[in-house]
């Protein structure tokens, strides 16, 4: 739960972008009136306490075994997380005990929005799911415009190349 001085607008929308308000969405997993019953609304929840400098409930959702000591907001003073997009998941529903969830979060940075990319595994444990680890995969500003041919994905995000999109 964030420190109890931190004002939270319960009708807000949750920034894990089910498009709930707070206080149906994450807020009750971070109180512990719920638990996250799947991978992604575990890492739904990982990303809102992040959100929130939630650092009691991040550490507690951590696998031990993998788990810091500490986590340390200092370097993210500027930061100020926006959304998550969920990519991909394998497994991790209900009665799985692992599970693997792709996505990206973004996020801004002094005006500039950035996304990091990440897939994540996590491990069910006595009915409980916990994060075990990720593999970031990139972080970069959205929308930096890179060449990479017109055999590239189109950055329209049509999912055409670009010699058949945007490049015609």
């Amino acid at each position: 739960m964030p420190s109890s001085d931190s004002t939270l607008d319960e009708q807000a929308l949750c920034r894990c972008s089910t498009g709930l308000p707070v206080s149906h969405c994450c807020q009750p997993i971070h109180d512990g009136e719920a638990r996250a019953t799947t991978a992604e609304a575990l890492m739904r929840s990982r990303f809102s306490a992040y959100v929130l400098h939630n650092k009691e409930y991040l550490l507690a959702s951590w696998d031990k075994s993998k788990c810091p000591t500490d986590i340390d907001f200092s370097k993210e003073e500027n930061v100020d997380w926006q959304r998550l997009e969920i990519l991909s998941k394998k497994k991790g529903g209900e009665k799985d005990s692992k599970g693997i969830v792709e996505f990206k979060a973004y996020y801004l940075l002094e005006g500039e929005e950035y996304a990091m990319h990440e897939i994540s595994r996590f491990i069910k444990q006595d009915g409980r799911w916990f994060y075990l680890d990720g593999q970031v995969k990139s972080v970069g500003k959205v929308n930096q415009q890179v060449n990479q041919g017109k055999n590239a994905p189109c950055a329209c995000g049509s999912g055409k190349k670009f010699k058949r999109c945007c490049g015609k």
